[in-house]
């Protein structure tokens, strides 16, 4: 008689029948999980008994979609709630190991016997299927953690640029640190659209604050300065450092045709206002 058959049959009257048991063999099986069933339940609203029954139903009944699309769900809500992920992988090998107990069981109690090629093509289809609930259930987890880290550093790199309108006609961009191709992106967008909303004349960037720039950064730089013109803004650089003047020399950038330049933001600001 094949697996898939018994399986198919069986498997939802025993999981009825026997899942109170299957409970405390899960629980017994991961020790560090068990006590923190509530804190989970609590934190993240997931329920880590029920979730374990639909993952043991899926894999035994081979219902590959499901189990996909459950493993993402669930990577989804461990990285929305920072679960940590030794538990889960705990977790799942409790559910392993329980679900070759469910099978031994439930072959046992039918008769039915496997020669060992047939064993180990039941072994490696369970195992594939656990398998590939964990990657999918990491590969969730990570992309959603990714664009949680995105979002902040997003939010951390727009308060990094403060644009402070310091009249009705001019604004001040105090630029400080290392500027990144990343960061000069942030530095584009916000400038252009402040400009786009409020129509300030005159920007006045501050580089004095500035630990690095890169050749590349300074090029996408210049770009921006010819942005800030085309929109009808002035651009007047301030601070800038010697070593900052001489690698914009030698790597041919030429910020004087699109921005002014002044010594010092004290200075300039005393001019404008």
């Amino acid at each position: 008689m094949a697996i898939k058959k018994i399986l198919k049959k069986d498997i939802e009257t025993y999981l009825n029948e026997n899942w109170s048991e299957l409970e405390d063999k899960l629980l017994s099986e991961a020790v560090n999980v068990s006590g923190k069933i509530n804190d989970i339940l609590a934190q993240g609203n997931i329920d880590l008994l029920k979730n374990a029954r639909k993952v043991i139903s899926y894999v035994l009944n081979r219902n590959e979609s499901e189990l996909i699309a459950f493993a993402k769900q669930e990577g989804i809500a461990w990285a929305e709630y920072s679960l940590t992920l030794a538990l889960k992988l705990e977790w799942v090998q409790a559910i392993r190991r329980t679900v070759w107990q469910i099978i031994s069981e439930i072959n046992e109690g039918q008769h039915v016997y496997y020669d060992p090629s047939e064993f180990l093509d039941l072994e490696k289809t369970i195992n594939d299927q656990i398998d590939q609930f964990l990657n999918n259930f990491f590969l969730s987890y990570s992309k959603y953690k990714d664009g949680m880290l995105l979002k902040q550093r997003e939010m951390v790199e727009h308060l990094s640029v403060p644009i402070i309108p310091v009249s009705e006609t001019v604004s001040v961009l105090p630029l400080i640190g290392t500027i990144d191709p990343y960061r000069m992106k942030i530095i584009e967008e916000k400038v252009l659209s402040e400009i786009a909303v409020t129509r300030f004349e005159t920007l006045v960037v501050d580089l004095s604050g500035i630990a690095m720039m890169e050749n590349d950064v300074l090029d996408d730089f210049e770009k921006i300065l010819t942005a800030v013109a085309m929109m009808g803004s002035k651009a007047i650089i301030t601070g800038l450092r010697p070593d900052l003047v001489k690698k914009m020399v030698h790597t041919g950038i030429r910020i004087g045709k699109d921005a002014e330049t002044k010594g010092t933001l004290q200075k300039t600001l005393k001019k404008y206002l």
